[in-house]
């Protein structure tokens, strides 16, 4: 089975969304193997975000990120990268199809709800920038 990275970002845990954002992926299937509310460090930012480092949205993203908790998880089911993407919906909330998550909770493109890591390549890299082995329950 495929894992994936999500994270429930600042604004819309902020706004108390965190629960009905996870309800999605449970409705759709998805099993949680991980979950934490914390708190992004700088330092987590930056290995996190490293390929954005440098460009001129990273400080505001770095920000952003860093200014209250999230929610991180991994998700765990066929083809989760791609359907979980999907349901997440565009960037842009404005242009993000009805029923999307970044349609119903996201304030603009730069606060957009939730991540989700974008291949396989990613998930692994982001899974284990945000939890360790002992705290993914397969």
């Amino acid at each position: 089975m495929e894992k994936t990275l999500v994270l429930i970002k600042p604004d819309a845990y902020t706004k108390g969304h965190s629960g009905d954002i996870i309800k999605i992926y449970e409705k759709e299937g998805f099993r949680i193997v991980a979950m934490k509310l914390m708190k992004m460090t700088k330092n987590l930012a930056q290995k996190h975000y490293v390929e954005h480092i440098g460009r001129p949205y990273y400080e505001e993203l770095e920000e952003f990120m860093t200014s209250a908790p999230l929610v991180a998880m991994v998700l765990e089911g066929e083809d989760v990268i791609a359907r979980v993407r999907k349901l997440n919906g565009k960037t842009n909330p404005a242009e993000a199809e009805e029923g999307t998550i970044r349609k119903l909770y996201a304030e603009s493109a730069g606060r957009n709800a939730v991540h989700a890591s974008d291949s396989p390549e990613s998930a692994a890299r982001e899974i284990h920038i945000f939890f360790n082995e002992t705290e993914i329950y397969d």
